[in-house]
């Protein structure tokens, strides 16, 4: 019997993933990619000295790593060095009250307990619930397809469903807990990774503090760009093929059944598809209406999670008050999220963030510089031009300067901007966004788009918008998940 070929678009984490699980497997994959470097949002780029990591710079969830990693035979250890921040990360609230949140979980009990009487022991148990809820849900039920409520249905898990909260408000979980407003905003941060406001995101997503606070904070010292080489070596050694510049342009059919993939270059013969690019795009411009999981009017109704405003900026000077990882809640939450669920404008008060690998690590930036990321969450689909832009950058730079009490905009010698329009040029990103979909409860596990079309039997989906959801790590894991239901289509057909 010939060797099956399996086609996968995309080579950000999903498509890598896929690509090694398949590869494994001893088929013959070919990953096609539209830009010239792979990698989709974890890309990197390099200009005066200066690299920087385009998109993912927390990392979170080192076991969903290592666990991959552990499928080929392998470590991280064998590609790069992982660090663990301390501190992991540090807020900024208003009149510069800065929070430095410690790398060790006895330290942070402490800092809890000198914030807000009691605040300690509250935290243990939140932490053992959200302990609870990672174990099952990041072990467990991100690794489901989503593709049946059965899956939901197993005695195992309904003895524990209630501990799960699915149906409670995560907003209303924290506040249970903890009454201290710095307190509380620390609590709902992560929750600006999963595209939603924090009253509307099921309370199930505690997990990400326990990830976030209990396990830590990491850095793959070289950026994010170390472990995309590092995937990508796994898949090369694999036997992956990789076709980059190389944008899909449509399928041949025949009996609902893809034959043939179409590219720029090219015409390829395929027994199945693994879609890691953005599925609207693949839906909408890729597959006739017939054939579609989707209308337009679901995608329009979809909550999506935020675009970003970007700036990446090289500075020839040393910053002292910044950190690896500065959140600046130095505004109120709440009408920031407005503006990007309610209102889908661009906001009046906006937070931010601002990444400085080069606190951590001195190969991203020259000698006495700093590499500096900084990025505001935007509603997807609004305006974006030069002048929004830039009016915004005007802005964020100097409250950054009234923090940190130096002067940096004469010292700026690289500046790249990127928002919506890139987003949507360079991934076919729907609306321009840059997280996915949101993990409200309407949107979550298998109410998410389905990882396979129903109507072509060979095309499968992977990546931000189906399960499991947004981030790097359920990136990860969505590949793996996809290319295993590719696995068993296959073995089905030759029974």
């Amino acid at each position: 019997m010939s060797q099956k070929k399996i086609a996968i678009i995309g080579s950000g984490f999903a498509g890598l993933a896929g690509a090694s699980v398949l590869a494994q497997a001893k088929l013959d994959v070919h990953v096609f990619e539209k830009n010239e470097s792979i990698g989709g949002r974890a890309r990197q780029f390099k200009n005066q000295g200066f690299s920087f990591d385009m998109g993912p710079s927390w990392y979170w969830m080192p076991d969903v790593f290592d666990r991959f990693f552990e499928r080929f035979g392998k470590s991280t250890t064998d590609y790069f060095e992982l660090k663990k921040l301390d501190p992991g990360f540090q807020v900024i609230f208003n009149d510069s009250e800065t929070l430095k949140i410690p790398g060790e979980y006895q330290e942070l009990l402490q800092l809890f307990e000198d914030i807000e009487s009691g605040a300690a022991d509250k935290l243990e148990k939140f932490m053992s619930e959200a302990k609870y809820k990672y174990e099952v849900g990041v072990n467990d039920l991100v690794y489901q397809p989503g593709l049946s409520i059965l899956e939901l249905l197993r005695p195992d898990l309904m003895k524990g469903v209630f501990r799960l909260q699915v149906f409670s408000s995560f907003s209303n979980h924290v506040k249970k807990y903890f009454k201290d407003p710095r307190l509380i905003s620390l609590m709902e941060f992560p929750i600006l990774f999963l595209g939603a406001m924090p009253k509307d995101t099921p309370a199930l997503y505690s997990l990400m503090n326990y990830a976030g606070l209990k396990i830590g904070t990491f850095y793959p010292m070289g950026g994010f760009g170390k472990l995309i080489d590092a995937m990508e070596s796994i898949a090369l050694e694999q036997g992956v093929q990789f076709h980059s510049n190389e944008a899909v342009n449509g399928f041949n059919f025949e009996a609902k059944t893809i034959t043939h993939l179409t590219s720029r270059k090219t015409n390829y013969k395929f027994d199945a598809i693994m879609a890691s690019a953005d599925y609207h795009h693949v839906e909408q411009k890729l597959l006739p209406k017939e054939l579609r999981n989707y209308t337009e009017s679901y995608w329009e109704k979809r909550v999506f999670a935020p675009s970003s405003l970007l700036f990446y900026l090289g500075v020839n000077k040393k910053i002292a008050k910044l950190l690896h990882h500065n959140l600046f809640f130095d505004e109120d939450l709440t009408p920031h999220a407005e503006d990007i669920y309610l209102n889908k404008r661009w906001p009046k008060k906006p937070l931010f963030y601002v990444c400085c690998p080069s606190k951590t690590d001195n190969t991203v930036a020259p000698e006495g510089s700093e590499n500096i990321f900084i990025l505001m969450p935007v509603a997807p689909g609004i305006e974006d031009t030069d002048e929004i832009r830039e009016t915004y950058f005007k802005s964020l730079l100097k409250r950054l300067e009234n923090y940190t009490n130096e002067a940096i905009e004469e010292h700026i010698v690289f500046k790249k901007s990127y928002c919506i329009k890139d987003f949507q040029q360079d991934y076919n990103a729907y609306k321009g966004n840059a997280y996915g979909l949101a993990n409200t409860l309407m949107q979550t596990a298998n109410l998410k788009p389905k990882m396979r079309n129903k109507k072509v039997k060979n095309l499968f989906y992977a990546g931000q918008l189906t399960v499991p959801g947004p981030g790097v790590p359920p990136s990860l894991i969505s590949g793996q998940v996809a290319a295993k239901q590719i696995i068993n289509y296959l073995n089905q057909k030759t029974i």
